[in-house]
């Protein structure tokens, strides 16, 4: 480990130590990146997330509240439906009292659940695809969810809800299409669900707990409920929690990777609603700034970008509705989650970022950014960074 190394972990650990963390600088250390040991890193996102507060002496206490919380959640809204399904499927008497599956009521249990199907089909299909190139997602946690997995009960998985479900996967996609497909067409994925690895029983993989928060999510946020690419938020988060070298975090990566996202959700969901895109909170206004940006900052690019009439809807709608996290290596989109987090005007590092990868491929641009389904080429992540941090001293 180089001794630069070394006294960057000390700087945070400084930091992390004080009964009080200071914000102001733990912002600053972790704007240049944040080291992996330690659990670092995921100690310093859940405090930039808002999930911990700056006080540490409430952590403990807070951190089981929301556990617990969660696992509450889990009992309401996959184990209960699972049993309600099941025990009213079972049930032969005077099915006319009963709720029963032709139930007309839209307050039905059964109309609900058949509902929910519909947005976990389309979880699952987005899921099951995250990161193909990577083997972590279809790896078994050491964590699985026991209170859904216990034996003793075999409540239904999500898994098998959307193995038994009799609803087709032609259930309408609630994407953002009408600008550009929100999925990387670089990303390969399996034709056919046949071709995953089946997990023996007790197991589950970490797509399925990505799958979970997701559904979660969806039910307590029936306004926005599930829109495909927040699956692309979900991963880096839940894969950093996951990967923790505190195994005491670890094991709780999935409850905190809900929080986190949550959070993270309440600032960015805007560029989720399609009825927001053109109000100053929505992705349109947001695609323009890029452009009004670059036009501050280079505007003999700007200028070019605009003769050759290249729109910021070709490639920018994706790069800020996801944070990046399509256009670069998993372990880059990290590192520049780092510097976006720690951002205290809140993602607009992420415009300068976007200014300074269009002035990095500038060779590239012209034929390139014609091309609808634009897909940014590999770069050194650092030299974007390093660009996008001198446009931000630039005055």
């Amino acid at each position: 480990m180089s001794r630069l190394h070394q006294s960057r972990i000390a700087d945070f650990q400084e930091v992390l130590g004080e009964p009080t963390v200071a914000l102001t600088k733990l912002r600053e250390l972790c704007f240049s990146g944040i080291p992996f040991d330690g659990g670092l890193r995921c100690l310093c996102w859940k405090i930039l997330l808002n999930y911990l507060p700056l006080e540490k002496a409430l952590w403990s206490s807070l951190l089981k509240k929301q556990r617990d919380l969660y696992s509450q959640f889990l009992k309401e809204m996959i184990i209960q439906p699972g049993i309600a399904k099941a025990n009213l499927g079972v049930s032969r008497e005077d099915v006319t009292l009963e709720d029963h599956p032709l139930n007309p009521n839209p307050d039905s249990r059964w109309n609900t659940y058949f509902k929910d199907n519909e947005v976990l089909l389309q979880i699952d299909k987005d899921v099951r695809r995250l990161y193909p190139d990577m083997a972590f997602f279809q790896r078994p946690t050491d964590y699985p969810c026991l209170l859904i997995l216990d034996p003793q009960n075999e409540f239904e998985t999500l898994r098998r809800r959307v193995e038994q479900t009799t609803l087709k996967s032609q259930t309408v996609a609630r994407n953002r299409s009408g600008v550009t497909n929100v999925s990387s067409p670089l990303k390969s994925t399996p034709s056919s669900l046949s071709e995953y690895e089946v997990l023996p029983n007790g197991c589950e993989a970490h797509w399925e707990v990505v799958e979970r928060i997701l559904f979660i999510y969806a039910k307590l946020n029936p306004g926005i409920a599930y829109v495909q690419g927040m699956n692309e938020i979900v991963g880096p988060l839940y894969y950093t929690f996951a990967t923790d070298p505190n195994s005491e975090w670890k094991e709780h990566a999935e409850a905190d990777t809900f929080f986190c996202f949550t959070n993270l959700m309440a600032e960015i969901r805007d560029n989720f609603i399609k009825s927001l895109d053109d109000s100053q909170c929505g992705i349109t206004y947001k695609m323009e700034k890029v452009y009004s940006t670059l036009k501050e900052k280079d505007v003999e690019l700007y200028l070019k970008l605009q003769e050759q009439n290249i729109k910021p809807q070709f490639f920018a709608f994706r790069w800020l509705t996801l944070l990046l996290s399509q256009e670069f290596l998993l372990p880059d989109v990290i590192r520049i989650w780092d510097s976006l987090f720690a951002d205290d005007k809140r993602f607009d590092f992420l415009l300068l970022v976007c200014c300074a990868m269009l002035t990095h491929v500038l060779g590239h641009l012209v034929k390139r950014l014609r091309v609808l389904k634009f897909d940014y080429p590999i770069s050194d992540v650092h030299l974007i960074l390093k660009k996008a941090k001198e446009l931000q001293d630039s005055k």
